[in-house]
C-alpha cells in the first residue's frame, strides 16, 4: 500500500495507451445498464454525482474507490477532474493505493481509494500502512470438492499445466502458441488468490480440476457465509465489490487517527 502522490498527476502518463479494468475507457460518456438493476446511467458521471452529494450533505468524511487503472495513463486526467471536483465542494483530497491481500484479505486486490476530510476539520494527514500476514488459498480451500467442473476444452488443458502457470493463457500460449484467456487464473494453494473479476470466465484451481466454489468466492471476498446474494452471481457480486475487511480496515484508522480525535 501507498499514498499517492497527487502532483505526479500533473505529469506525463507513464504509458500511452491504457484500459481502466475492461472496457471502462470506452465507455466513458456512454449510458449502460448495469446488472445490479438501476436505470440507464452515464459511467463518467457518477463520480461527480457522488462529489455533488458530498457537495451537499458536507459530512466530515468522503471516502470513494475504483480500479488501480484509474491512476495509469490517459485515466489520470479523469483523476485530476475527481480531486477538483473534492476541493470545490470543501475537501482536502488523499488519494493511496491499497493491496487487500495486505489487510487481512485473502485476495491480491489492488484498488485506489479517494479519503477526503472536511477541510474546516484541519486534521492530519492520515497515515495507512496495513502488514498483515498473508492468507493462502489452501487455508479455506474446500479439498473435499472433488467433482469436475470444468468443461472438456478448459479440463484438456489443465491437464497440460504445470507450476509456474498462473492463468490459462501461459497453458494455451505454451501449448497451441497462441495468446487466449489469460484473464482466467490458476489459482495455487500455496499463494494469496488472484483479484476476482465479475466476468463469468473460469477460475481453476491448480490442485483441482474445478473452479473457484461458492464458499470459497465468498472467503475471497470476505462476504458473511450467510450473505444473500439473492439473483445476483456469487463471482460477479464478489468481482463488483470492495472486500467488507478492506473497508473496515480503513473505517478503522480514520477513527483512531480522526475521529477519535474529535
Amino acid at each position: 500500500q501507498e499514498l499517492y502522490n497527487l502532483d505526479l498527476l500533473d505529469g506525463s502518463p507513464p504509458c500511452s495507451s491504457f484500459s481502466m479494468a475492461g472496457n471502462r475507457e470506452k465507455d466513458w460518456g456512454k449510458e449502460k445498464v448495469f446488472r445490479e438493476g438501476q436505470a440507464l446511467q452515464t459511467l463518467d458521471d457518477l463520480f461527480f454525482d457522488y462529489i455533488a452529494l458530498a457537495k451537499k450533505l458536507q459530512p466530515k468524511v468522503v471516502i470513494a474507490e475504483n480500479v488501480k487503472g484509474l491512476i495509469q495513463g490517459n485515466a489520470k486526467s479523469y483523476v485530476r477532474k475527481i480531486k477538483a471536483g473534492f476541493e470545490d465542494a470543501g475537501y482536502t483530497v488523499q488519494l493511496f493505493l491499497l493491496n487487500a491481500a495486505s489487510m487481512g484479505v485473502p485476495q491480491k486486490r489492488e484498488r485506489v481509494f479517494f479519503i477526503c476530510q472536511r477541510n474546516d476539520l484541519k486534521l492530519p494527514k492520515l497515515e495507512l500502512s496495513f502488514n498483515e500476514v498473508s492468507i493462502p488459498f489452501g487455508d479455506f480451500s474446500e479439498t473435499n470438492i472433488l467433482k469436475c467442473d470444468l468443461t472438456d476444452y478448459q479440463k484438456e488443458l489443465w491437464d497440460f499445466r504445470i507450476k509456474s502457470d498462473k492463468t490459462f493463457g501461459d497453458i494455451i500460449m505454451r501449448k497451441e502458441k497462441k495468446l487466449s484467456m489469460f484473464s482466467n487464473p490458476i489459482i495455487h494453494s500455496s499463494e494469496v488468490c488472484y483479484t476476482i473479476t465479475s466476468s463469468s470466465g473460469v477460475n481453476a484451481l491448480y490442485d483441482l480440476p474445478r473452479n473457484v466454489s461458492k464458499l470459497e468466492y465468498q472467503l475471497v471476498g470476505t462476504f458473511p457465509i450467510d450473505y444473500n446474494f439473492k439473483e445476483m452471481g456469487v463471482q460477479y457480486l464478489i468481482g463488483m465489490s470492495v472486500p467488507p475487511i478492506m473497508t473496515a480496515q480503513i473505517a478503522h484508522q480514520i477513527y483512531l487517527q480522526w475521529f477519535s480525535k474529535l
